[in-house]
């Protein structure tokens, strides 16, 4: 393997009660998925030979203390702690959250230095990873403010890719929120991000609208006339494509999601429900509109099944994939962006 071609993919581990350490080892248990990346789990080794024991896998980790110490090639696993974890699937506990957090600042740390390429998280639990020094509703909320850019859920998958104007904000809150500023700013950040990261030339935008059926003229609230409609009009002046507002009603079931390169949701539950109903085990969260990669299976802690070795790790393998794909979609990107083939005359 040339070292050029190993892109190494930093992980945090997740809640420990949950699935995340099963999926984690799952996903590199065959030898082949080291062919093009190399990890870095940000745990501890005496925490991860317990679930290597415990899910009776044949997987061999590479301890390191240092991330100089990298071994491509190999599972490695970076100390962030040493001292011994009681582990008790299925149960939310304070102190899984605290190391939950200490794998994720540490692999955040390590993404900015530049010392890994990417970062693919593990599910956490968004109540017990809250405290007085880390108060952020999750992964996405805390990325943004740790690294450079204006972040965005953008959940993606082979045939759909869906993005939020509102992500973590109570519902009745959603409208309220959703200014011009805002809309150009995420509109901005998609049809950034399907250029440099997916190789989108002339991307197509569909947005969906605030309220049922757009609002029917008013009738049923007037945010889609004043606001989003006005707004779109605006961008698809200054040549972008981008549609809208659509009613959601009916946007999926009639696949009219199949003629755009990107969806982009009102607000969350809009966004993630027909997401997770089409592309459920497939699907990608992908924090978009960042200067580093960051991707994370599109499911949760899952308590209900962790420990009993039966957790899917489709989705955490597809973001693992998803990462060093955009990884290297985006040098391509940086690169041709920095030397433009220049005309020649005939």
């Amino acid at each position: 393997m040339k070292q050029k071609e190993s892109v190494i993919v930093g992980i945090s581990i997740g809640d420990l009660n949950g699935i995340g350490p099963e999926i984690i080892i799952k996903s590199y248990e065959d030898p082949r998925s080291l062919e093009l990346n190399t990890p870095v789990i940000f745990a501890s080794d005496k925490t991860m030979q317990f679930f290597k024991n415990h899910f009776k896998s044949k997987i061999n980790f590479f301890n390191i203390d240092s991330l100089e110490k990298v071994a491509l090639g190999k599972v490695n696993v970076m100390n962030v702690w040493n001292e011994p974890v009681n582990i008790d699937f299925g149960k939310e506990d304070k102190k899984m959250g605290e190391y939950a957090i200490k794998s994720l600042e540490a692999a955040t740390n390590a993404l900015k230095e530049g010392t890994i390429d990417v970062l693919v998280t593990a599910p956490i639990n968004k109540h017990n990873i809250q405290s007085d020094t880390f108060n952020f509703p999750g992964h996405t909320d805390y990325l943004a403010k740790a690294l450079n850019g204006k972040s965005l859920m953008f959940m993606v998958s082979d045939e759909l890719r869906v993005g939020l104007l509102t992500d973590h904000v109570p519902l009745k809150d959603a409208s309220q929120t959703i200014t011009e500023d805002l809309i150009k700013e995420k509109l901005a950040t998609v049809i950034k991000s399907l250029k440099q990261d997916f190789g989108i030339r002339k991307p197509k935008v569909a947005v969906l609208a605030i309220n049922p059926h757009a609002g029917d003229n008013g009738v049923i609230g007037n945010e889609d006339d004043t606001i989003l409609k006005p707004t779109l009009e605006k961008i698809k002046a200054d040549g972008d494509l981008v549609y809208g507002p659509y009613s959601a009603d009916s946007f999926f079931g009639s696949n009219t999601y199949k003629s755009f390169d990107a969806i982009i949701a009102s607000y969350h539950d809009q966004g993630l429900i027909p997401f997770k109903t089409i592309a459920f085990g497939q699907g990608v969260n992908y924090t978009a509109g960042l200067d580093k990669v960051r991707t994370s299976p599109d499911h949760g802690t899952a308590y209900e099944i962790a420990g009993k070795g039966i957790a899917d790790e489709s989705s955490m393998k597809q973001a693992i994939f998803t990462a060093v794909k955009i990884f290297k979609l985006r040098k391509t990107y940086d690169f041709y962006g920095k030397n433009p083939l220049k005309k020649t005359s005939r």
